[in-house]
């Protein structure tokens, strides 16, 4: 079992004089019994002396008594820990000390020793014990003074450089391990001393000697020593590197990080520069992110890698560095990054294979090539050792190449580095991806969505005209406001501005449907109230039909639900405007004199989705008053009443500034009233009146008389002449002729002939009939008929229009020749 020494017994804990004793004789009897000895086992010296010394511990260690005898012939004693039982079966742990008590000559005989461990703290350890433990233990431990110079270490101390032992004696940790920050660490060991309060678990990072080109972790702990007076002798510290552990912690963390910082866009530029700021300077010294000009435009692409280097242009998309201004970079933001052929990053974006070079050859040039205006360089002149080239690949598409170089820091890239990239990578790929994907719907929605609105507004003499469309941003989408300019019949226009809900393709498809529906509705000369009534039960039957089956005009209009239009009529002959309203906001009115007004229309309910009839309102608008028709994108809409008269009061402050132009004050308002990228789409339409002159109008009442007809063209005939018209007066003759005819022979009431020169010659003819006229085709047998078919052969349109008082029969013929 050992020697006492071997078994880490300290003599002096084990107290002779605290002890129970009893002699044995050669065969292991009890032979003498103590009083302390029945004091600690129960039994009187009666029942003990004779007894066999195995009735006195318990079965297990009876057992090992053999082995202690032999221990104690060969080396003269024996010490250890046996469970003695006590009279009553009680089991008592104790520290036994066997020694010899023979005297020669004569029989063998062996002192016992018995101390009770109830209360003992365990063995003290001897100083040979201590030596093998602190010198064999595989974590640093070493001993400073309170000068914090070094008076021992142990071996494994030397695994973190500095050398042996014998060389640390008298030195502080500076001197042992130059380029350490060891301010840190003796601001610690100073700590403990002054409050005698270890400090455990305290980690530092930095680089050490034996790893100089490599930044390291260590776990170190500090414990003061006392002497026996209690006054402070040194700090006893232990050092354990967690390298490994506090790089799989920065790992977890980039990782972490980078999910939350890249992607929080659409935007594809943005996304590559998320994750170069991502990884610099935790991971890498210097990033550059380089995409194909397919990705950025937003293409589809196909599966694999592109298969031959001449054909896959990049972009620079993003990169970072640790140093301003990112000095490294010979390609700028937007640039195109043009690469040797066969060159790692040409490499890797056509094998979609990594690439890692621990030290890169310094005289090397890089690898980027033909920049126009740019620079070439050598790997020493940009200051990069060490790199990685990971290709950005998501759902089987290689979407471009990053590469991360080191320059500050001196360890080179590893192997799991290496995976450590192309995880980040990856999670990139698919936010690259996201944005590249959102950008084709997005660009392909803007398309069809410009695509139907006007390119450009007709051209006329009602008003003078200014548009300006902002779409949204991209974490919102693009959406389906619109506006609209429709000539009408009488030199008379119409303003429309509207927005359907939702966002994308589907908004803009819903928005086009719903512009030609309402230009549909605008050739029937309708009412305001009324366009809005019949482009309410549209969309209304519409959504009903889509439920059981319907094609992609009706599901298209269907969307529209909820949609929100303004409509607006304006006469330029009198300076009346007519509007009514679904769901959208009022025009709000400037007029001449500056003052911003807001027209008080009644609201009704949006498209489709029910309500009261719709109601107009009809105002008087002086020459030079301009209308401004918008969507609620461009104003906040909030709830409570105060909120949108603060809103209003911005857009008077807005329309009143002045500007040279009517299209630089439409924009003007725009941009003082919403962002470049808004989260709703924007739509403004504003319209400056006029009013024809008295020169360019004139209007006759007539008889119901035949004979009144021979005077409405005699009286045409000299009107034309006065305007320098007279190569129209025999197809003027004509046209008013068979209107005013068919009046006196078909209508009722009062018969008004009027003449408006504009940029057409319009012919009207009221009457107080409640019938519209029909295109006939006669027979050559027939006698009648042929009015308005010689009417519509000989002008450019006609048509008929119904007012409270009757209706209005009109034709235009052209001021000058139609464009082919």
């Amino acid at each position: 079992m050992g020697t006492f020494e071997e078994q880490g017994v300290d003599r002096q804990w084990f107290d002779v004089a605290d002890a129970a004793a009893l002699l044995l004789d050669a065969r292991g009897r009890v032979t003498g019994w103590t009083r302390d000895a029945e004091r600690l086992l129960d039994y009187p010296a009666a029942e003990a002396v004779g007894a066999k010394a195995g009735r006195l511990l318990t079965a297990e260690d009876a057992l090992r008594l053999a082995d202690v005898e032999r221990q104690c012939r060969r080396d003269g004693g024996w010490a250890g820990l046996l469970t003695a039982v006590r009279r009553g079966g009680e089991p008592v742990r104790v520290m036994v000390r066997v020694t010899s008590a023979q005297g020669p000559p004569g029989p063998s005989r062996w002192l016992v020793l018995l101390s009770e461990m109830g209360d003992a703290p365990g063995w003290a350890m001897s100083r040979p014990v201590l030596e093998q433990m602190v010198a064999g233990s595989p974590v640093g431990i070493a001993i400073v003074d309170t000068d914090l110079r070094y008076v021992w270490s142990n071996a494994a101390l030397e695994q973190f450089g500095g050398g042996p032992a014998r060389n640390r004696l008298g030195m502080r940790l500076a001197d042992v391990q130059p380029g350490l920050d060891a301010e840190s660490i003796e601001a610690q060991m100073k700590r403990v001393l002054e409050t005698g309060d270890p400090v455990v678990g305290y980690e530092h990072v930095g680089l050490v000697q034996s790893a100089p080109h490599r930044e390291t972790a260590h776990m170190m702990s500090f414990t003061r020593l006392d002497d026996e007076h209690g006054s402070p002798m040194g700090v006893y510290y232990t050092v354990v590197d967690i390298s490994e552990r506090h790089r799989a912690r920065q790992r977890l963390a980039l990782l972490d990080r980078a999910g939350e910082c890249i992607g929080r866009s659409l935007d594809i530029m943005q996304t590559a520069q998320e994750l170069s700021d991502v990884a610099v300077p935790t991971f890498a010294d210097f990033v550059a992110v380089d995409l194909l000009e397919s990705v950025l435009a937003g293409a589809e692409l196909a599966p694999g890698t592109p298969g031959d280097a001449a054909d896959v242009p990049l972009r620079r998309a993003g990169h970072q560095s640790v140093n301003e201004n990112v000095p490294e970079a010979v390609v700028a933001i937007g640039e195109v990054a043009a690469y040797h052929a066969g060159s790692p990053p040409i490499h890797a974006l056509t094998t979609g294979m990594s690439w890692r070079q621990e030290r890169l050859d310094p005289l090397a040039r890089e690898w980027a090539t033909g920049i126009p205006g740019g620079r070439e360089a050598t790997f020493l002149e940009l200051g990069l050792h060490s790199v990685l080239i990971v290709p950005i690949r998501a759902r089987g598409v290689t979407l471009g190449v990053t590469t991360f170089f080191r320059r500050r820091r001196q360890d080179p890239f590893d192997e799991d580095d290496l995976t450590l990239a192309e995880d980040l990578v990856s999670r990139a790929a698919v936010c690259v991806d996201n944005a590249r994907r959102y950008t084709r719907e997005r660009d392909a929605a803007l398309v069809l969505q410009r695509s139907l609105l006007p390119h450009r507004l007709p051209e006329q003499d009602a008003v003078e005209v200014a548009a300006c469309y902002r779409p949204a941003d991209e974490l919102t989408g693009l959406g389906g406001d619109w506006y609209d300019l429709i000539t009408l019949s009488g030199g008379r226009v119409a303003l429309v501005v509207g927005e359907v809900p939702g966002h994308g393709i589907d908004a803009a498809a819903a928005m086009g449907r719903l512009r030609t529906a309402v230009r549909t509705l605008a050739a029937l000369d309708l009412p305001p109230e009324e366009v809005l009534a019949h482009l309410d039960d549209l969309v209304a039957r519409s959504a009903r039909e889509e439920g059981v089956e319907a094609g992609a005009e009706e599901a298209a209009i269907a969307q529209s639900v909820g949609s929100g239009c303004v409509y607006v009529v304006y006469d330029p002959v009198d300076g009346q405007c007519t509007m009514a309203a679904a769901g959208h906001p009022a025009p709000a009115v400037v007029l001449p004199d500056g003052d911003v007004t807001f027209v008080d229309l009644p609201q009704g309910a949006p498209l489709g989705v029910g309500g009261p009839p719709f109601e107009s309102v009809e105002l008087a608008l002086a020459a030079g008053s301009t209308l401004a028709l918008h969507t609620d994108g461009l104003l906040a809409r909030e709830e409570g009443d105060g909120v949108v008269d603060a809103d209003r009061d911005r857009l008077r402050r807005a329309l009143e500034r002045r500007a040279d132009t009517l299209d630089l004050r439409c924009r003007a308002v725009v941009d003082a009233l919403v962002p470049a990228r808004p989260h709703d789409d924007v739509a403004l339409l504003m319209a400056r009146t006029r009013l024809l002159g008295a020169e360019q109008v004139a209007d006759w009442d007539l008889p119901a008389d035949p004979a009144a007809v021979a005077t409405a063209r005699k009286t045409a005939t000299r009107l034309l002449a006065e305007w320098g018209l007279e190569e129209l007066a025999f197809t003027t003759e004509l046209v008013v002729s068979e209107l005013v005819t068919n009046a006196i022979r078909y209508a009722a009431g009062p018969i008004r002939l009027r003449l408006i020169k504009e940029r057409a010659l319009v012919c009207e003819v009221f009457d107080g009939g409640a019938t519209a006229p029909h295109l006939r085709h006669p027979r050559t047998t027939d006698e009648g008929g042929r009015g308005l078919l010689l009417v519509s052969q000989v002008t450019q349109r006609w048509g008929t229009r119904f007012v409270p008082e009757g209706k209005i029969i009109w034709a235009e013929q052209p001021l000058t020749d139609p464009s082919p």
